[in-house]
């Protein structure tokens, strides 16, 4: 974090989104104090995008935190990054926060800062990195990455009354085989052997009512919950 800045602030164009007016425009001021070119405006999609399409945007620095609301909502970053993929994006976050971090990187941050527990000047750090092309965040929320990365994948598929249909091996087993792996790599993946993967296969099918592996990803996909149906159509 104490990294030398290799560039200077000057000539690089800030879009910064915030609700709360009054500390918009407190930090605005402050960025264009320190030599960076500010282009404030609510945490909303229609002016955001406005400026995207009007003005020469280096970085998207976008709060997630509502006007009206203490909940965080990342539903912004995800329109943007579908819109705008080319233009790197931070994530001003009030807490810290194991999910928050994960959800944010998800969407498309290319930094995470907390104004909170770190001085301006740091910020001022983490707007030159991203837009040098790097990563920006406390080893903490790179671990909270790194977690959500290592962890077994699976995949909860549920019944018409909201009810769990698979034991959680199960869904395991569904995740991997809708990400198109073969029974071989099913088994290296969970440390099972190729024999016990069929077994649970023939178990999953027969809970389902289906016979094939197709049938069992767009079973998945119609059945299972929404961050799945998220994930699945992605990769389709």
């Amino acid at each position: 974090m104490n990294i030398e800045s290799a560039s200077s602030p000057a000539g690089i164009s800030v879009l910064l989104a915030d609700s709360k007016q009054m500390e918009n425009q407190l930090l605005a001021s402050s960025l264009q104090n320190h030599g960076f070119q500010v282009f404030p405006c609510p945490s909303e999609v229609p002016p955001i995008l406005e400026l995207l399409e009007s003005c020469a945007i280096d970085i998207a620095v976008i709060s997630c935190i509502g006007a009206y609301s203490e909940v965080p909502d990342l539903a912004i970053f995800r329109t943007l990054h579908l819109m705008h993929p080319q233009v790197p994006k931070i994530c001003l976050m009030d807490i810290q926060r194991r999910d928050l971090a994960v959800q944010a990187f998800r969407a498309g941050a290319r930094g995470l800062f907390c104004l909170a527990d770190s001085s301006f000047q740091l910020f001022c750090e983490c707007i030159e990195r991203v837009h040098r092309g790097e990563i920006f965040a406390t080893n903490q929320q790179l671990n909270y990455l790194l977690d959500s990365v290592c962890q077994l994948p699976s995949m909860r598929v549920v019944g018409a009354t909201g009810e769990a249909l698979l034991t959680s091996r199960e869904e395991q087993v569904v995740a991997l085989v809708s990400d198109g792996l073969s029974n071989r790599d099913v088994a290296n993946e969970l440390g099972l052997s190729e024999h016990t993967v069929k077994k649970y296969l023939f178990h999953i099918f027969e809970k389902l009512g289906i016979s094939s592996r197709v049938e069992l990803v767009l079973y998945a996909l119609h059945h299972g919950s929404p961050q799945l149906q998220t994930e699945l159509t992605a990769r389709a």
